[in-house]
């Protein structure tokens, strides 16, 4: 079993949540969101964020809205409908109750395993 598919899967796990997360912050153009994932080295393949903005746009938690470029063709902007903010405040709450989950299971045996 190799780490970095381990990794990858749990990247994907949580990519929704962060896509919602930045987008909580108003809206942004694809490229713009491609650039805080690949900061954060939480997106690589730019292939796997587009059907992802179309199925959340499809879900009702998403809208878009085009807008005239000065460099180019006109880019989509993506931002959170109000079904998309109450949503994301709900994958708050999961996430907090998660992290809090994990860290006691992996602080306990870190625990466990040093008094052996």
């Amino acid at each position: 079993m190799k780490i970095e598919n381990t990794k990858a899967q749990m990247r994907k796990g949580v990519l929704e949540f962060c896509i919602l997360s930045i987008l909580e912050g108003g809206d942004a153009y694809t490229s713009e969101i491609l650039v805080q994932l690949k900061d954060a080295k939480l997106l690589v393949v730019e292939g796997t964020v587009y059907p992802l903005l179309t199925r959340l746009k499809n879900a009702g938690l998403l809208t878009y809205r085009w807008e005239e470029s000065t460099s180019g063709p006109p880019r989509k902007y993506y931002g959170l409908t109000e079904t998309g903010k109450i949503f994301l405040a709900g994958l708050n709450t999961t996430w907090s109750e998660l992290v809090k989950a994990v860290n006691l299971v992996t602080k306990n045996n870190k625990s466990k395993n040093t008094t052996k």
